[in-house]
């Protein structure tokens, strides 16, 4: 049997099948770029398009539970957060920061999910606009779909889309990271001055993982639609927590951690592409495939990440129910999101970064190879993929 978990649960961190199934499509405008691009849809020759889509994948599950344990149906705001800075973070990384338009999907068993929560994930949408809004931003909510899908859906699926252009000078394009830069990573935990509560930093990836090796074997007795009945009885809410137990280091209940809002860095990019016009060679989301997302952008580029930050509490506590090598390769581990550029030019990141009490650091450098690679140095362990 596969000795990663999160493959027996029935998810991937490479994807390697559906890069596989789409490895003869039309890469687009700038093959090797972080998002796919296409030629401006109205047919500028200075503009390109983008349209992106994403969601908030099993994060969804944990908040159903969450609601059922304590009633609290706000929860579910979060996940529009999530699903809607999935889609907008991705964009981030080659430069485009709107005017977006965005649509929301909504997948629910209607016998589980009542019309309240479907009315807090929408405002939780509009609310997430009017923040991106307020710090620069350029966002239209074009409406969406919600679907009552009981023969698929065991409670919801909270999905979204979005669209823009983006002019072709300003474009960044992953696939000319170079080597003799560094890598500055931009903290995914802590208090930024545009979020309202301690944000304990997993995102929208690895969810399914957290979910079944935090918290107890009760909830697989209590809440049998929260997860895939194939799944091994030992992989299956496995963990030794209680949702409301305190997640040690902080003043957060452990379910309300591990549902911290995906955390956006729209206003801290924004300002860094504004001071830094055509200085950034590449900008990565470390989402799925976390500290090792890296490797499948530039050509010939050995990563190396030797100074990342310490695992804050969530992730600490992850680490001692994950094997480490799994760690780097599910969990973003502290950072995010990362900007490539020369050594020069990182104070600038790193001060604008820390300007919105987001946390910034040089986490690594990148050196030439024969073919990519990721070392990842921490605690005096190496790791190599």
């Amino acid at each position: 049997m596969d000795k990663n978990k999160y493959t027996q649960r029935g998810v991937s961190s490479k994807k390697e099948d559906v890069h596989e199934a789409i490895k003869n499509l039309n890469q687009g405008v700038f093959p090797g770029a972080f998002c796919k691009v296409v030629p401006n849809v109205f047919g500028d020759d200075e503009s390109v398009s983008l349209m992106h889509a994403d969601g908030a994948g099993t994060k969804s599950t944990l908040a159903y539970l969450y609601w059922k344990e304590t009633g609290d149906v706000s929860v579910f705001r979060g996940l529009a957060q999530d699903s809607l800075i999935m889609n907008v973070d991705d964009l981030l990384c080659v430069g485009a920061v709107g005017p977006t338009l965005i649509s929301s999907t909504i997948g629910r068993n209607k016998k589980k999910i009542p019309s309240d929560v479907i009315k807090e994930v929408i405002e939780g949408t509009e609310a997430v606009v009017a923040l991106l809004n307020q710090h620069g931003g350029d966002f239209v909510s074009v409406g969406g779909e919600t679907a009552d899908l009981g023969d698929v859906v065991k409670t919801i699926v909270v999905d979204s889309t979005v669209m823009t252009n983006i002019k072709k000078s300003e474009f960044i394009d992953a696939s000319r990271i170079k080597k003799n830069q560094v890598i500055v990573g931009l903290a995914s935990y802590g208090l930024a001055s545009y979020e309202q509560e301690y944000n304990a930093g997993l995102g929208s990836n690895g969810l399914t993982s957290a979910r079944h090796d935090l918290f107890e074997s009760s909830y697989r007795k209590k809440y049998p639609e929260t997860f895939d009945s194939d799944m091994p009885p030992q992989l299956s809410y496995s963990g030794k927590h209680g949702l409301l137990d305190n997640l040690e280091g902080t003043d957060v209940a452990m379910g309300k951690a591990v549902l911290s809002p995906t955390r956006t860095y729209f206003p801290v990019i924004k300002k860094v592409l504004h001071e830094l016009p055509r200085k950034i060679s590449g900008i990565i989301h470390c989402s799925g495939g976390g500290q090792v997302k890296c490797k499948n952008f530039g050509k010939n580029i050995h990563f190396v990440k030797d100074n990342l930050f310490p695992f804050p509490p969530l992730f600490k506590l992850l680490s001692e129910v994950t094997e480490m090598r799994e760690m780097f390769e599910v969990f973003n581990c502290g950072h995010r999101m990362e900007i490539y550029l020369d050594e020069k030019e990182a104070a600038t990141v790193i001060d604008i970064s820390k300007s919105f009490n987001v946390d910034a650091k040089v986490i690594g450098h990148t050196e030439g190879a024969l073919e990519n690679k990721v070392t990842i140095n921490y605690q005096g362990r190496e790791f190599v993929y």
